[in-house]
């Protein structure tokens, strides 16, 4: 958890919410004294690891929204002729993952 001087907040508000959208929470302090606490939003009812938003913000992952399109059921199967998605299940259970 990060402590901040309104002083150092306001000259680098920035950098500090860039920390509580990853997750962190900031203590806002008043000549030593806590006055305020900035936390991070939740999206919906769960809360997403720091991690996958830093991801997220880097672009590098897309957080969904939780809902399958109404056809997905009736989607084909992918092929898997080399059956490596059973292999990759098998060894897994063996190692007991």
């Amino acid at each position: 958890m990060k402590t901040a001087k309104v002083s150092e907040l306001k000259a680098s508000i920035s950098e500090y919410l860039s920390k509580v959208k990853a997750g962190e929470e900031v203590i806002v302090t008043d000549r030593g004294k806590p006055v305020a606490k900035i936390i991070p939003l939740k999206r919906g009812d769960i809360e997403i690891p720091a991690h996958i938003l830093t991801l997220e913000k880097a672009g590098l992952v897309r957080i969904g929204t939780g809902r399958l399109p109404a056809d997905f059921w009736d989607m084909p199967r992918p092929k898997d002729k080399k059956s490596l998605a059973l292999k990759a299940l098998l060894k897994e259970r063996e190692e007991c993952r």
